[in-house]
């Protein structure tokens, strides 16, 4: 039983991470109307910023702050393009927009950061918080988690309870409208892009030394991610919460399992096909009858 249960465990700071990235594609998406493919990719410019200041003799704090600064500032640049330049354009174009960017920033990330090389990222809350038996929850898995919670509750609230989140609404919704009853659109629009940065580039900070912390593997954890904001069919934060969380969790199943843990990677690609499919099912049902 342990055999499973601890990998399961372990597999929660990732799902927290997840959940974490997948809120900030909903809100983005439902804020701005665009799918973001770059918001890992975004994330590891900061963590990658951070790791290179504390390389450099920076204490950790400051480089933290730092790092997430500069998150916000790559989300900066991308949104401006998006609001901007292909401000008349569709959501198709912009997700399409987002995906060239994506490639563009791995191929630059990956030659600025010595290639596929692992870097050494620190530990921001190291150690474990309980033991038992072989079984134990990190620190970093609460920190997700909790992160987690507090984000999606925060979106929630922020949207439902404030003027700048009702104004927000009405930009996604009606962004022609909204500029029209003078609501100031295209900075809303960037503060949106850079508070994902922020938040992104603080999560992969997180969860990066559990993982292989080059940086073409944390810029793909955007498939974890779009795969928890499927599950919330970008719109419901609940819903990509726990949908990430589970992603974690059966991710961590599948490494313990002898034979599967080489597969782990395509958990989040199975989950994204099973959505597809079940968001399809009422389709096939009408063709069947």
């Amino acid at each position: 039983m342990n055999s499973l249960l601890t990998p399961a465990v372990a597999g929660l700071s990732a799902g927290g991470a997840y959940a974490i990235l997948g809120v900030c594609a909903i809100f983005t998406y439902r804020l701005v109307a665009v799918v973001n493919f770059t918001g890992a990719a975004i994330g590891g410019c900061g963590a990658f910023v951070m790791v290179v200041l504390t390389e450099h003799g920076m204490p950790l704090l400051p480089a933290v702050a730092i790092g997430v600064f500069a998150g916000a500032l790559a989300a900066l640049a991308v949104g401006f393009m998006t609001t901007i330049w292909f401000s008349g354009s569709s959501a198709s174009v912009k997700a399409a927009v987002t995906a060239a960017l994506l490639v563009g920033i791995i191929a630059m990330g990956l030659r600025l950061t010595g290639g596929q090389h692992p870097k050494h990222f620190p530990d921001l809350v190291g150690g474990a918080w309980l033991r038992v038996a072989d079984v134990q929850i990190t620190n970093a898995s609460l920190v997700t988690i909790a992160m987690a919670v507090v984000l999606t509750v925060a979106a929630e609230l922020f949207l439902a309870r404030t003027r700048t989140g009702l104004e927000l609404r009405a930009l996604s919704e009606r962004p022609m409208a909204a500029e029209l009853l003078g609501i100031r659109v295209r900075l809303l629009a960037l503060g949106v892009w850079a508070v994902a940065g922020a938040v992104t580039s603080f999560a992969l900070m997180l969860i990066a030394p559990l993982r292989s912390p080059d940086f073409a593997s944390l810029s793909l954890l955007v498939v974890p991610a779009l795969a928890a904001a499927l599950v919330g069919a970008f719109r419901s934060f609940r819903a990509a919460l726990a949908g990430g969380l589970l992603i974690g969790v059966v991710e961590g199943l599948a490494s313990g399992l002898v034979g599967l843990n080489q597969y782990r990677a395509a958990v989040p690609l199975l989950v994204i096909l099973l959505v597809l499919l079940w968001s399809q099912r009422g389709a096939r049902w009408d063709e069947a009858r």
